[in-house]
């Protein structure tokens, strides 16, 4: 959901778009970014100086209440924290890396197929589709790879050249 369609949807349900909960939907949309409420708490703040941890907190659960945004724990990466983000038009699923925390969105066919396959063999019939899978984004492999080699290699052997033993009484 686009969001002009989100505005629309809080102005059918007859809640007001203050200036407040403005700035937190064109971050949430604009930043490109997953964010919690404490990211989006100190960014919001940045633009207006007067908005609150609770006007954030608040805004958050009208939104996901009414289906404007959706909450994702994103493989539990740096803990028990949650993330948001707007509804988007298109189903996707997040990619999140479990070393670095990088989060890439995957659009495609595929998952739409996944999804028709689903309601097909469970006679389903899916309304929403939250999907993540965790790995290692490419950079972090090369990192693991590079720790696991480290860790398997022999060990130098002690120098005992000039090492002075404790004189034991």
């Amino acid at each position: 959901m686009a969001i002009a369609g989100i505005k629309d949807s809080l102005k059918e349900r007859g809640v007001r778009l203050t200036r407040q909960r403005q700035i937190l939907l064109d971050l949430l949309d604009k930043t490109g970014k997953h964010l919690d409420a404490e990211s989006l708490y100190q960014l919001a703040k940045e633009r207006d100086p007067k908005l609150n941890r609770v006007t954030v907190y608040r805004t958050l659960k009208l939104l996901k209440k009414g289906g404007l945004v959706d909450e994702l724990d994103l493989m539990h990466w740096s803990g028990e924290q949650h993330y948001y983000e707007t509804r988007s038009k298109q189903e996707h699923a997040h990619v999140v890396c479990l070393r670095c925390g990088r989060v890439e969105e995957f659009f495609g066919d595929v998952l739409q197929k996944l999804k028709k396959q689903i309601e097909t063999h469970f006679g389903f019939a899916i309304a929403v589709t939250r999907t993540e899978m965790g790995g290692y984004c490419a950079h972090c492999q090369v990192l693991r790879a590079q720790e696991v080699a480290a860790a398997s290699a022999p060990s130098a052997p002690a120098e005992t050249a000039g090492h002075r033993h404790s004189r034991k009484n």
